[in-house]
Order: C-alpha cells, then structure tokens, then sequence
C-alpha cells in the first residue's frame, strides 16, 4: 500500500507513504482522492512529507484532489514537503494557488479555523 487513509470528523488524511510521487504512485493517488470524494468528503489533507521527489504526473494528482475538493466546496491542504518538492511546487508556481502548510497539525488548525469562519458566516 502506498497510502496510509484516515477518516476524521471533518477531512480524511492521505499519507503518502512512497519516497517518490512518481507516474505508478500518482496514477494510485488520483483514483484514492476520487474514491475520497465520492464518499462525500470534501476535506482532505494530503501528506507529503515522506516524498523526496515528485514529478508532473504527481502535480497533476495533486491538482486533482484540490479541484475535486473545491468543487464539493471544501479545501484541499498539502503538509509536509520536502525541500525538493516544494521547489517543484515553487517552480510551478503551484505555491500559489494551493493550501501549504508545514504539518498535518497544522493543516488540521486551518480546516478548523475555515469552518467556525464558515459558521460565522452563516449565523451558526
């Protein structure tokens, strides 16, 4: 298994195990992230911090579990990265329209802090 799934009360955090998010591992990730979703998550983490390396097709599994979480109107958060791997990120301007945070920890903080906004603004 490369993934390592753990369902908590408002997202599901996806550990990718693998040191390399590589075509094979990405290909696995996208079709995890859609089955996520289509369980109705909207939330998920994504933990990258035993990656080492990641290539296109690892961006593009990326970018897929953060559409398919916008569109259910909830949040995609990437933790962890690498030194390496955040430099992809940053070369592909990525940095930029992601969630990054440094820990699943605090990834957990914003998710937390986006829903008592989102209460706010409801009246809840």
């Amino acid at each position: 298994m490369q993934f390592e799934i753990l369902k908590k009360d408002n997202h599901t955090l996806v550990k990718v195990l693998a040191d390399k998010l590589n075509a094979i591992v990405a290909a696995e990730l996208k079709s995890q992230v859609v089955v996520i979703n289509g369980q109705g998550e909207k939330n998920i983490i994504l933990d990258l911090s035993p990656c080492k390396y990641c290539d296109s097709s690892g961006l593009r599994a990326v970018l897929v579990a953060n559409r398919l979480c916008e569109d259910a109107i909830g949040a995609c958060i990437i933790s962890g990265l690498q030194p390496d791997v955040e430099n992809i990120f940053r070369i592909s301007m990525l940095h930029t329209v992601l969630l990054i945070t440094t820990s699943v920890e605090e990834a957990e903080e914003l998710l937390r802090k986006k829903e008592t906004l989102a209460d706010d603004v409801r009246g809840e």
